[in-house]
């Protein structure tokens, strides 16, 4: 974490919550006498190893940027069953997903069924 955030986090920061995945949420201390971005209320992540956007799962990302006004742990929604748990996005790590036939995934294609007909000009 950058040291500056750090350190603005413990001097104006009031915790509100934690994800699964160790990240911290905070906003602004002094609630509504304190707002900044056009008159919101201010909040921020503090992300538990690597800084990526795509580790906040989809109820604390509608918090931070105001789609809602009660952050999940005060108002907890029920998940539906067919929601897969929150995965980061995977590209450019070992866990990507790589079609089969795709170089980095072992390069071995499925033969042609020669059911291909290749255009030609007239």
């Amino acid at each position: 974490m950058i040291t500056g955030t750090i350190l603005y986090t413990w001097i104006f920061g009031e915790r509100v919550g934690r994800d699964e995945a160790g990240n911290r949420y905070y906003r602004r201390r002094g609630g509504a006498r304190r707002r900044a971005n056009n008159g919101r209320e201010q909040r921020w992540v503090m992300y538990e190893g690597e800084r990526e956007a795509s580790r906040v799962p989809p109820e604390w990302h509608e918090w931070l940027h105001h789609t809602s006004d009660t952050p999940p742990v005060e108002m907890p929604r029920p998940r539906p069953q067919w929601r897969k748990p929150h995965q980061p996005n995977l590209t450019g790590t070992r866990e990507a997903y790589y079609p089969p036939g795709h170089v980095l995934g072992g390069g071995k294609r499925a033969p042609a069924t020669g059911d291909y007909e290749p255009w030609r000009p007239q």
